[in-house]
């Protein structure tokens, strides 16, 4: 077998290897990487832990934190998963705005998260975020109120609980 042959085989598994990482991540929560490892050899793909942490560096999998406690993995919306995570909704309290910019309160650490998921969806309404513990500052761009600003993050993360009551 030429080396050029290898390449290409080892190209297409790993192909391969990291659809089937972005399959088990999206359709369940995984919390570390020797659950992920299991789950893969369910379907058939034996992965090491060297591996595997470089397929999560390639795919920018973060791990996030859960309401129900712990974190879990997912995948950048960059790296072509745009849609928020359900989980992410359950992680914000609220969404509120005065003049100057939006706030977004969220469970307790969850801020870092949260932050990175409303940086990442890059909306045009947004010049930039802070995010502390479990408060985010959003800032809009020149010309759009604070209240269009709120408005978008609503849109975007799909707050529960608590922040649906704000709503009205």
């Amino acid at each position: 077998m030429s080396t050029r042959t290898l390449e290409r085989k080892s190209g297409a598994d790993k192909a391969e290897r990291q659809d089937a990482i972005r399959r088990v991540i999206r359709s369940r929560a995984v919390g570390t990487q020797e659950e992920l490892a299991r789950l893969l050899v369910a379907e058939g793909i034996r992965v090491t832990q060297a591996t595997l942490s470089r397929d999560l560096a390639q795919l920018r999998a973060v791990r996030q934190p859960r309401s129900a406690g712990g974190a879990s993995y997912a995948l950048d919306p960059a790296e072509g998963d745009r849609e928020v995570p359900n989980e992410m909704g359950e992680l914000v309290l609220s969404i509120s705005d005065n003049d100057l910019l939006s706030v977004v309160r969220t469970l307790t650490g969850a801020a870092p998260a949260v932050a990175r998921t409303i940086d990442v969806a890059r909306l045009p309404e947004i010049l930039g975020t802070i995010a502390g513990d479990d408060t985010i500052f959003v800032t809009p761009v020149r010309g759009v109120s604070a209240r269009k600003l709120t408005s978008a993050l609503r849109a975007l993360l799909k707050p529960l609980g608590r922040a649906a009551a704000e709503r009205t």
